[in-house]
């Protein structure tokens, strides 16, 4: 089972937006890092953009164990189940994320604490510069 790190931000919500993902094997060992930024948008379609940058990898490179880390608690409510979908621009997202996720097969979604999700921060804010 491999591990990804997802975070998202915007400056000024919404402003120049980025995602970054830190994706791990299962002894901790770097797989890869993923970073973009995506021009302007709000901080929620960013974690978004991260969790469907993370699932794609996952899929392009044959995994079907996938454990997601965010400190989104909005995102892993949502794609959890927990929390109905407010906003209609994330609905695109979640159904794009629902079915990679049924592609890849087992995927776990877990909220964690900002400080645990430091690499997925730092890989955000390099997607965020990449729009200045």
């Amino acid at each position: 089972m491999i591990t990804a790190y997802i975070d998202g931000g915007a400056r000024g919500n919404p402003g120049p937006a980025g995602y970054g993902v830190h994706i791990v094997d299962d002894r901790g060992a770097p797989l890869a890092e993923l970073y973009e930024g995506i021009g302007r948008a709000t901080n929620n379609v960013a974690e978004y953009r991260g969790l469907l940058a993370a699932l794609e990898w996952a899929l392009a490179h044959g995994h079907t164990r996938v454990h997601i880390k965010s400190d989104s608690l909005l995102l892993v409510q949502q794609i959890n189940g927990n929390y109905r979908i407010k906003n209609e621009g994330l609905i695109p997202l979640y159904r794009q994320a629902r079915h990679l996720m049924a592609r890849i097969g087992q995927v776990t979604v877990e909220h964690v604490r900002r400080e645990q999700n430091r690499d997925a921060d730092r890989l955000s804010n390099l997607g965020m510069d990449q729009n200045a």
